[in-house]
C-alpha cells in the first residue's frame, strides 16, 4: 500500500465553488501532508496506536482540516474556503 490523500466527504462536495488558488495550495500541502506520513509511519498497515487527532492549516486564506489514517495510509482532508 502507498500513502494517499482523499477529500471527505467528495471532491465534488468539498470543493464546490471555492477559488482555483485556494485548492492548488490545499492540493500543494495535501501532498506534503502524504510525505511526511509516509516518512513518519514506514508501514502504516501495521500501526497499532490510537488514532490520529485533527489538526488544521492555513492554505491560502482558507482552512485545511486534515487527520491521518495509518493503518489505511490515507491522508483525509476537509476544506474551508477563504471568504
Amino acid at each position: 500500500m502507498t500513502w494517499s490523500w482523499e477529500y471527505l466527504p467528495s471532491e465534488r462536495h468539498v470543493t464546490a465553488g471555492a477559488p482555483a488558488d485556494f485548492l492548488a495550495a490545499v492540493e500543494h500541502r495535501a501532498a506534503e501532508l502524504v510525505r511526511a506520513a509516509a516518512a513518519l509511519y514506514l508501514d502504516g498497515t501495521s500501526y497499532q496506536g490510537a488514532g490520529e487527532p485533527m489538526r488544521y492549516l492555513d492554505a491560502a486564506d482558507g482552512l485545511l482540516t486534515y487527520y491521518l489514517v495509518p493503518r489505511l495510509e490515507l491522508v483525509v482532508c476537509q476544506v474551508t474556503p477563504p471568504v
